[in-house]
């Protein structure tokens, strides 16, 4: 199954919230999010479907491994661009949301370059 670029979202928030909490439940990402329950657990119900999530018999959601993958692949793009940005001078507020649009379309290649640049 092929992601979108809202999938990578959820996954990158269920992370996020694991991090803060090891029970994450669908309640919570809507809250996070600021989407609907409809919506949240009609990707949720994708999101397993594909094998990226799973979702024990008390609603507690898992990162499966291939979950994980991509929401730390997700992750570790939002931060390393947030923090380059900011060292541009860009405000946090404008960097954090540059970087979240940023990180669903560049190329491995790219971010790749642009981490072994900034570790230099």
């Amino acid at each position: 199954m092929q992601l979108q670029e809202s999938g990578e979202m959820y996954l990158e928030t269920i992370l996020i919230l694991t991090q803060e909490n090891k029970n994450v439940r669908a309640i919570d990402v809507c809250e996070y999010m600021g989407f609907s329950k409809p919506s949240v657990s009609r990707a949720l119900g994708l999101l397993k479907g594909g094998g990226y999530i799973s979702v024990d018999e008390d609603g507690y959601i898992t990162l499966t491994d291939e979950g994980r993958y991509v929401a730390d692949k997700m992750y570790d793009r939002h931060k390393i661009l947030t923090d380059f940005l900011i060292s541009l001078g860009v405000t946090e507020e404008v960097a954090t949301a540059d970087a979240c649009k940023i990180e669903h379309h560049i190329s491995d290649e790219s971010f790749d370059a642009l981490k072994k640049f900034l570790s230099r």
